[in-house]
């Protein structure tokens, strides 16, 4: 048979117990079928493989612990970065802190069910898009509120004076029409009329008649059309601002038009509106409604800071201003005030899933929805995997149409625009080093968790696309893009345990692929990290249910999770290991799998933030039945094949480990030190039978790092004397000294003879 003919487990022979990693470059066959929910992956008819064919086979390797740990923290979420010391890295929290003020967006406060909160509501600053008059005291009430940066906004009450005739350019809810208005308030027009949006730019020269032109009212007029609806055929051209102009000078009056950032000009040069700072219109809104006195206190309140820090829009400002002046006046509790901000995110992404198709296209909701998976990812990427998606949904609402997917049109900045993401280059983590890339990201960090709460709870007509494209995600051959998919499966576990189980997690945790299974224990181990109780339990019944895949992903499971809870880990590590002997059969296949795994466990969690009490754990069981004890040595000397970085030059962990370890006597409990413990293990894996090769093997491994690492050689000269305390393990470390080769077979390496001159003299 040969390597790309290996089966997966149930049938491949693994690494041996006593080296984990080893051998671990077998394919596997592809799995017979799809979990149910994702079953038309392979009939899509988009004509994309799904990896289920020979190619598919070839490159369903198993990837060994190590590089799956890697690859689960270089590539999860910022909102779920995991490491051994922290839950959440970068700017979130660790472990210890909770509640939105700390910067962690998960647990109650944004995976349970959506927050419901009322409030009265007054005058916020904002009109609503109405057509017909506006009434000068409406106007001169919204004065006060009006933030805009002087001189520029003086600038361009003159602009219109002379032009009559302005185009403000600027994303929605930027303040571009608050701004319009007040262009025409500076003026003193009276009285103000909006047109309704879909004008048909070729009738501005002929403004008056209905519109109210020829009214009897003395005074100069104001003309007000926002949101201007443009297309490809229809643009605004700047022949119809010229006609506009002479009839606004002969009935002496003045137009202001606001359009989006994409809308279609043609020789009209827009005023670009940009928003003034929130903080800025929090703080006039706050001056006009709770007075001066206690604008102050209120812009001071740690509620006010965290609403600022997350990126709302200006609309929301407004009514936040609203409810800041309730509280003053003791209508609302504190903590009402500090769940504005969630409630408002909550708001926003049921608007976009509720929106009609006018607003919020299918193609878009596909991306909002691919946003939340890849958030802070290549945009590019994100793009892309968007437009898989909206293929699967498109099958869902008509099963009967070919899904087509256009190739050009969709602006990137007004993605991100409907999306409240922003793009930023930043180096992303490759297997060939960091490379640059462009990438996406929503301004508030918590709309991902949201967004996909309120569409797997909100929207389960949508699940059985959103699995399928999952699913999809799987059989990708990047690591970002099957560690995203099970960050997102990882979310809906933390919103709908049981359903995400029946219908993602444990398809994928059965599956024959390994890609799937990898991913159901990235899935399962970010599901832990989210605080979703009865993981463990998970774990444990799946390790005792005697069926090989779950017992493979739920191994794996627990050595991402273990430090957190070691004990309890290598207790179930334990239990399994005596399982695997009782019902092992030839010592090969399925048998020797999973005691590769365990080891690997093992290794992992002795390489972790636990590390101490893995130690000593080890080294406690090194008595214990066979089973165990073999468990305990093989994850000891795979811990021990791994350097910093995992780079051939680089200071093999746990020699380092052994090296900073302060000496026997240099600690207030010199006794059972890691440095003590270290040794130990070290003759008892060199003493047993079984591990006295892959010992040798890797302390060779050692020997050479030495020769290219003078730190290295100082940590194992001081280490090998506590190796050799008989004569037989003296003559041993001897022989391996003076025989070992260099490296390609060159002779000796020069540090040997060094490392000899500490050997201890003949011991009898």
């Amino acid at each position: 048979m040969s390597a790309d003919e290996q089966p997966a487990p149930g049938a491949a022979p693994a690494a041996p117990p006593g080296r984990p990693g080893a051998g671990k470059d077998k394919a596997s066959p592809g799995d017979a079928g799809a979990a149910a929910a994702a079953g038309d992956v392979q009939s899509s008819g988009e004509g994309e493989s799904t990896g289920e064919g020979e190619a598919g086979e070839q490159q369903d390797r198993p990837q060994d612990a190590w590089s799956a740990r890697r690859d689960l923290w270089d590539h999860s979420p910022r909102t779920m970065k995991v490491g051994d010391d922290a839950r959440f890295g970068g700017s979130f929290v660790g472990r210890d802190q909770h509640g939105v003020s700390g910067g962690r967006v998960a647990g109650d406060v944004i995976m349970g069910s959506k927050t419901e909160i009322h409030y009265r509501f007054g005058f916020s600053g904002s009109a609503g898009h109405t057509s017909g008059e506006i009434p000068r005291a409406t106007l001169d009430r919204l004065a006060p509120y009006f933030v805009a940066a002087e001189p520029a906004f003086t600038a361009l009450v003159e602009r219109l004076r002379e032009e009559r005739v302005l185009v403000l350019s600027g994303p929605d809810f930027s303040g571009r029409r608050t701004a319009a208005l007040m262009l025409l308030h500076r003026l003193g027009l009276t009285p103000v009329r909006t047109l309704v949006r879909n004008t048909d730019p070729a009738s501005l020269g002929t403004l008056g008649g209905s519109t109210g032109a020829d009214s009897e009212e003395p005074g100069a007029r104001g003309y007000l059309l926002c949101d201007l609806v443009t297309r490809r055929d229809r643009p605004l051209r700047e022949a119809h601002l010229l006609a506009a102009r002479e009839r606004l000078a002969k009935d002496d009056a003045y137009l202001v038009i606001t359009v989006g950032p994409v809308a279609a000009l043609d020789g009209v040069l827009a005023t670009h509106w940009k928003s003034p700072p929130a903080h800025e219109v929090l703080a006039a809104h706050l001056k006009v409604l709770a007075g001066p006195e206690r604008a102050g206190d209120l812009l001071a309140l740690p509620a006010t800071t965290e609403f600022l820090a997350h990126g709302h829009q200006l609309r929301e400002v407004g009514r936040f201003a609203e409810v800041l002046r309730q509280y003053a006046d003791g209508a609302l509790e504190e903590a009402a005030v500090g769940e504005f901000s969630l409630t408002t995110l909550e708001d926003q992404v049921q608007e976009w899933f509720e929106e009609d198709e006018t607003t919020v296209q299918l193609r878009d909701k596909a991306f909002l929805i691919a946003l939340a998976s890849f958030d802070g990812g290549p945009y590019a990427l994100t793009a892309e995997l968007s437009d898989l998606l909206y293929a699967f949904l498109l099958r869902t609402e008509n099963p009967g149409l070919h899904p087509a997917v256009p190739v050009f049109g969709t602006h990137i900045g007004k993605r991100l625009q409907l999306a409240r993401a922003h793009r930023y280059d930043e180096d992303e983590t490759t297997e060939w080093g960091p490379v640059t890339q462009s990438k996406a990201a929503f301004t508030d960090a918590r709309t991902a968790l949201v967004l996909l709460r309120e569409l797997w709870t909100g929207h389960p007509s949508a699940r059985p696309a959103l699995v399928a494209w999952l699913q999809r995600l799987t059989e990708d051959g990047r690591p970002l893009v099957r560690t995203r998919a099970a960050s997102t499966v990882a979310v809906l576990a933390r919103t709908d345990l049981p359903s995400a189980m029946a219908l993602v997690i444990e398809p994928w945790a059965s599956s024959n692929r390994y890609r799937r299974r990898l991913v159901a224990v990235n899935a399962l181990a970010l599901t832990y990290f989210l605080d979703t109780p009865n993981v463990p339990r998970i774990l444990d019944d799946w390790c005792d249910s005697g069926e090989p895949g779950l017992s493979w992903v739920a191994i794996r499971t627990h050595a991402l999770i273990g430090h957190e809870r070691p004990e309890e880990t290598l207790k179930a590590l334990r239990a399994a290991a005596r399982r695997l002997r009782e019902n092992a059969t030839d010592g090969e296949g399925t048998d020797a799998e999973l005691a590769g795994e365990l080891a690997e466990s093992v290794a992992l969690l002795l390489l972790s933030s636990a590390r101490e009490r893995v130690l000593r754990e080890l080294l406690r069981t090194l008595h214990d039945d066979k089973a165990v004890k073999e468990l305990a040595l093989g994850g000891f000397i795979g811990a021990c094949d791994h350097t910093e970085r995992d780079e051939p030059d680089g200071m093999p962990l746990i020699l380092g480990w052994y090296a900073q370890d302060p000496p026997d006597g240099a600690a207030p409990e010199p006794a059972g030190t890691a440095r003590q413990n270290i040794a130990a293990l070290w003759r008892a894996a060199l003493g047993t039978m079984t591990f006295t090769r892959d010992a040798l093997d890797v302390l060779r491994d050692w020997v050479l790092v030495a020769d290219r690492n003078t730190a290295a050689e100082w940590a194992l000269a001081s280490l090998l004397p506590e190796l050799t305390t008989t004569e037989l393990e003296r003559q041993r470390i001897s022989h391996l000294l003076r025989t070992m080769p260099g490296e390609d077979g060159s002779p000796p390496p020069p540090v040997t003879v060094h490392l000899h001159t500490v050997l201890p003299p003949e011991i009898r």
